[in-house]
């Protein structure tokens, strides 16, 4: 893998440590509130907190899975798995939640899968 693709993959990753980071730590705050389109009433409800501190865990997993194929593997295959699941599952939030997941979550994840197979 070249450096350029390995950067593109780690963005990847550190958005996902990012979103990890507002569903499980920052849950209530005004970042959470705009990001994930919601008010802090409902951010706030016992419900509401687990099933987003449960997200969390799940985008922390990712990334760290995203990682350790780049930097500790160093595996071009489950690299380009894992981003095509990030895709995958961006587009199909696109559809059941909000369109702007498709721009927000998979286009980083696009653009490094692009680069990946035309460049590489």
């Amino acid at each position: 893998m070249d450096i350029t693709f390995m950067i593109l993959a780690t963005l990847v990753a550190v958005e996902h440590i990012y979103i990890m980071c507002l569903e499980t730590i920052f849950t209530k705050s005004r970042t959470t509130v705009r990001t994930f389109n919601m008010d802090v009433e409902e951010l706030s409800r016992p419900s509401v907190s687990t099933l987003f501190k449960n997200q969390g865990v799940y985008n922390l997993l990712l990334a760290v899975l995203i990682l350790i194929a780049v930097w500790v593997m160093n595996d071009l295959f489950w690299t380009r798995c894992l981003l095509m699941y990030v895709a995958l599952v961006a587009i199909y939030g696109g559809f059941t939640s909000s369109p702007a997941i498709i721009l927000k979550q998979g286009a980083p994840a696009l653009v490094a899968l692009i680069y990946s197979f035309v460049l590489l």
